[in-house]
């Protein structure tokens, strides 16, 4: 039994349905799957129901960008409900400003000479948690790129001329956030964050867990997450972060969480809802 804990459809910056990914995921033999879509659930509800008509259990999700002492991390949400009226009123204002920062990367690319216009990222982007990769679409869209690749390296980058830094909420009132929607909070992909003086100050902040294996860590980086996980008495858990072709090739079912780390999450997860339901 393996799952895939850490992927994105086109409700947010990934270019596959929730009907398509989770169509993938089953030719790819997943037991589990779960959707972090950026400042989202939108996606949830639809996925949700993909995913039982192909006998996939589904674990509801988002991937909230954070800070903490300067520091981006990004961090999953996972078991969320997704009706929780103040995660959906925190949401709203997340995806308001990713569309503010829209229109200042559009205003930069025209202040360089380049007319890309807002209203077409936005079309090309049709969600609500728009980001850098459909103002890149929308740049190789309208031809004043060639691809992706080149978008990013001309003005997309860190450092390039149309780099508009993302909005960063508390990483401790994101772990907060979480919790009080029903949810365990995990450290996404730390090994690209390079945070680790920041886990202590995470876990007594009621951290859950750590994202130990993932498409960009190589083997010597789970195994030092692994023993990172198991000193501070984390749970672990892995997913591809397959965004579809948006980043090159899809992702999916290449990066596969054995089935004793799932457990391991869904009965945290109980004995959560277990201590919730007791007060």
């Amino acid at each position: 039994m393996f799952a895939d804990l850490h992927l994105h459809t086109n409700f947010s910056d990934g270019t596959f349905t929730p009907e398509e990914l989770a169509e993938r995921g089953a030719k790819a033999g997943l037991a589990a799957m779960a959707l972090t879509d950026h400042d989202t659930v939108e996606g949830c509800a639809r996925m949700a129901a993909a995913c039982s008509e192909r006998g996939i259990r589904f674990i509801t999700g988002t991937e909230l960008t954070a800070e903490l002492q300067g520091n981006e991390l990004h961090l999953l949400g996972y078991f969320i409900d997704i009706d929780n009226p103040t995660l959906l009123g925190e949401m709203k204002k997340f995806q308001a400003v990713r569309q503010s920062r829209i229109h200042e990367m559009v205003k930069r690319l025209n202040d360089l000479n380049i007319p890309l216009r807002a209203e077409t990222v936005f079309k090309v982007a049709n969600c609500q948690s728009p980001g850098r990769p459909h103002v890149g679409r929308a740049l190789v869209q309208e031809g004043f790129c060639t691809n992706m690749d080149e978008a990013f390296d001309r003005f997309l980058k860190k450092h390039r001329p149309a780099f508009v830094p993302k909005m960063r909420v508390s990483a401790l009132d994101a772990i907060e956030l979480i919790h009080q929607s029903g949810g365990l909070a995990v450290m996404a992909h730390p090994g690209l964050t390079r945070s680790d003086e920041l886990i202590p100050r995470l876990v007594d902040e009621g951290l859950d867990g750590i994202e130990c294996f993932h498409t960009k860590h190589s083997a010597s980086t789970s195994d030092h997450y692994l023993k990172i996980a198991a000193r501070y008495n984390l749970l672990i858990t892995g997913g591809s972060d397959c965004h579809g072709f948006s980043k090159g090739k899809p992702l999916i079912g290449g990066v596969k969480l054995a089935g004793e780390h799932l457990q391991k999450l869904l009965d945290a997860h109980q004995r959560r809802n277990d201590r919730v339901n007791r007060q």
